[in-house]
């Protein structure tokens, strides 16, 4: 008998161990080579800025077109350590207004320039980074959340980069099987779920 398993539409999934989960984020050389170097972030890293994260790797490849963008040309796998995630996540507030969520938009708003981090659940992507039915999170970090993460939860930082050129230029040689195996294995992360938002 087959069964038919189905990702569900909100759900983090990421590479994780039991104490850190791995995002991804894509910098120009003079960001993300120090941050490989040095294994945590530059001082010229902006600490008082929004800093968004991603836990799916092919969603980082459309944002930063396989790391070819200007200004994203170094992608980094951060990982970081769990409990600060949750942390993150408890005290989020998404990043757009949903009538069946929010008691009112005035409220949102409040609790929007309040919160520390923001969530965003973006289409999930095919390895030929195209649209999924299910969502990927994107995580906002700003103000204590984003020096925490630059700070305190980053326990590694690896320049993926290499990776993300071989995948592209196995698919673009048609050796799909070949791409597939070399992806990260992103399995559901056992995280307090962020409200979901409507499509």
């Amino acid at each position: 008998m087959n069964v038919q398993v189905t990702t569900p539409r909100y759900e983090i999934r990421a590479q994780h161990t039991a104490s850190t989960v791995t995002v991804y984020q894509a910098y120009p050389p003079a960001i993300g080579l120090p941050a490989v170097r040095e294994g945590r972030f530059p001082a010229a890293w902006k600490r008082d800025r929004m800093t968004w994260v991603k836990p799916s790797f092919l969603w980082m490849m459309y944002r930063c077109g396989w790391g070819t963008k200007e200004g994203q040309e170094v992608v980094l796998a951060v990982e970081v350590d769990r409990a600060g995630l949750a942390w993150a996540l408890e005290y989020a507030e998404l990043s757009h207004y949903v009538r069946d969520v929010h008691e009112d938009e005035a409220t949102w708003k409040r609790s929007l320039r309040a919160a520390p981090a923001r969530v965003q659940w973006d289409p999930e992507r095919d390895m030929d980074l195209n649209s999924l039915p299910y969502r990927s999170l994107q995580l906002g970090l700003a103000g204590e959340a984003a020096r925490r993460y630059a700070d305190e939860w980053t326990v590694s930082i690896r320049d993926v980069t290499p990776l993300a050129r071989e995948v592209h230029g196995l698919l673009r040689a048609e050796q799909r099987d070949r791409a597939a195996d070399l992806l990260p294995a992103e399995t559901p992360v056992d995280l307090p779920a962020p409200r979901p938002t409507r499509a």
